[in-house]
């Protein structure tokens, strides 16, 4: 697969990925973390806003990867 097509697929499977992250995020947030004191919310809210970066990462990861020698080869 080219660099150009992976890019294109990266962009809307990191846009649905941070759409899904953000509500399942805020569903367990508001079941798990509205009942705490102050503290407890700010340590579970920035643990949340954290742990998206690995998905995301990986994402990156693969959309960033060089062309393989076959894609070269094969022209527009």
């Amino acid at each position: 697969m080219k660099l150009r097509t992976r890019k294109f697929i990266g962009v809307f499977g990191g846009t649905a990925y941070l759409i899904i992250y953000s509500l399942i995020a805020m569903a367990i947030g508001g079941a798990l973390l509205v009942d705490l004191n102050k503290f407890f919310q700010l340590v579970g809210f920035a643990i949340a806003g954290v742990l998206w970066l690995p998905g995301m990462m990986m994402i990156i990861r693969w959309m960033s990867r060089p062309d393989t020698q076959s894609d070269e080869q094969s022209g527009p």
